[in-house]
């Protein structure tokens, strides 16, 4: 997502994932035989980008249904005008469940204690725009979730981190220069009645360079990738 790692993608009861649909400006999904840019990955890919927050006004929206609440707002830092250069943003999405509530007097026939799910989900970014076309873009995340099985289980994970990417367009110059950095951090706990406290985590960062060359119809890219990252089980 913006160029950043994301180790668990979706809620532990598998019908929510972490992304915001309302943040969402283009997602890419590879099943196989993918770019180079992607070539130490094993597996499926799905490549989310987030779009900029409204830069010409104050702009927000709320919504709740009997499973969850999400409440967004976004605007203009400095706003977007024809005679003005550049311009900036920011935009703000929180989400959060209350399953575990609800799902009391919604299933009590399925058991009294309801559903023991619950999480929460943090997205914020800004953005700083050029009349040249350049721009830089901030952002962070906290995704966090947990299951309590009443006093016989409890599963708890957070997936947190900030990064940045950039874009420059060079005056006069057919080759566009883009990059990134990320720094990231999933950490899964599970507890039982015996007391012991049982978790895995990985921390890391990722950072990449990436130039476009346009000569004609045809575009030659070529990049450097750097990841690094520790991991405790």
């Amino acid at each position: 997502m913006d160029g950043m790692v994301i180790y668990n993608p979706f809620h532990s009861i598998g019908l929510y994932s972490v992304f915001d649909a309302d943040i969402i400006r283009a997602a890419d999904v590879y099943t196989g035989g993918f770019n180079a840019e992607y070539g130490d990955r094993i597996s499926s890919i799905m490549d989310i980008t987030t779009r900029d927050g409204n830069k010409k006004r104050i702009a927000g929206k709320v919504s709740a249904n009997t499973f969850t609440a999400k409440a967004l707002l976004e605007g203009p830092l400095k706003k977007e005008k024809e005679d003005q250069e550049g311009s900036s943003s920011f935009l703000l999405t929180v989400k959060n469940s209350y399953l575990d509530k609800t799902s009391k007097s919604l299933y009590n026939n399925l058991d009294s204690a309801g559903l023991p799910y619950s999480f929460t989900d943090v997205y914020g970014k800004l953005s700083f725009n050029s009349s040249s076309g350049s721009k830089v873009n901030l952002f962070g995340f906290r995704f966090e979730d947990n299951v309590d099985y009443n006093e016989a289980t409890n599963l708890h994970w957070t997936s947190s981190g900030f990064g940045s990417n950039f874009l420059l367009v060079p005056s006069g110059s057919s080759v566009l220069i883009d990059g990134n950095f990320a720094y990231l951090g999933y950490k899964i706990r599970f507890k039982e009645p015996d007391g012991r406290d049982r978790y895995s985590e990985i921390r890391g960062f990722n950072t990449g360079l990436n130039f476009s060359y346009f000569l004609g119809k045809d575009e030659l890219k070529y990049g450097l990738e750097l990841l690094g990252f520790k991991t405790d089980y």
